[in-house]
């Protein structure tokens, strides 16, 4: 006998098709979705918001993804390879010095373009939520140890600089970005050059990047919440420019 079929011709005693097509193209949806809110509200955007985004329910999203972490491992996993991927990078610089600064720079420009990713390279996960993005960092530092060793080499790097000192400028760099609303990224360039020069021994740049203009810098840290904005009005008279 010949089998029924549903008006859009797909075979009555066939329903999974369809729905493992939807599953699909619900799983793009909120990994797309995901991607632009953690980018610009950082990892802890309300699930919610990104399936508000994706066009699905919030039901839909965890069963496609069960937490927030496997989410995050989603997103993330393939910009923590090309963050480990870097380390490649300047290990195939000619000299190790300028591989090391190089690596500095291209990490916080990555900082600086997405806050999700910001706040991954600062957050440790458990390895059973987020594999991925554990296992590209932890290949990330072990390259950055032998960057780190050849440009000691040099003795252009100071001998008693640490690997452990990469997550800590990390986080200093996310401060600035977090506190001026990645509105004035000169901030966050200018304070990187600032610590290159602080972790070599000697000469190591051709000058610092051009300095923030104040009025920009105090506009972005009042919109951010991390300073009270300038008035020209009351009985001080004008404040700051």
């Amino acid at each position: 006998m010949e089998q029924l079929r549903r008006s859009d011709g797909v075979a009555a005693g066939a329903p999974d098709a369809p729905l493992r097509l939807d599953a699909v193209r619900n799983r793009a949806s909120i990994l797309t979705a995901a991607a632009a809110a953690f980018a610009s509200g950082g990892i802890e955007v309300p699930l919610s918001e990104v399936a508000r985004r994706a066009g699905v329910g919030i039901a839909t999203l965890y069963r496609r993804f069960p937490d927030r972490e496997s989410l995050i491992n989603a997103v993330f996993e393939d910009k923590m390879a090309h963050f480990a991927d870097l380390v490649d990078t300047a290990l195939g610089m000619e000299d190790a010095w300028d591989g090391f600064a190089w690596y500095l720079h291209s990490v916080a420009a990555m900082q600086r373009d997405d806050h999700g990713f910001m706040n991954v390279l600062t957050t440790r996960f458990p390895p059973d939520q987020a594999a991925g993005i554990e296992a590209h960092r932890n290949r990330a530092f072990r390259g950055f140890h032998t960057l780190v060793r050849r440009a000691k080499a040099t003795g252009r790097l100071r001998a008693d600089f640490s690997e452990t000192d990469l997550p800590m400028l990390l986080m200093a760099n996310a401060g600035i970005i977090e506190a001026t609303s990645n509105a004035v990224p000169e901030v966050s360039a200018r304070f990187l050059g600032y610590m290159l020069d602080a972790f070599g021994t000697g000469p190591t740049s051709s000058g610092l990047p051009t300095a923030p203009v104040p009025g920009r810098l105090h506009a972005a840290m009042a919109a951010s919440g991390g300073c009270a904005p300038a008035s020209n009005t009351g009985s001080g008279g004008p404040r700051g420019p």
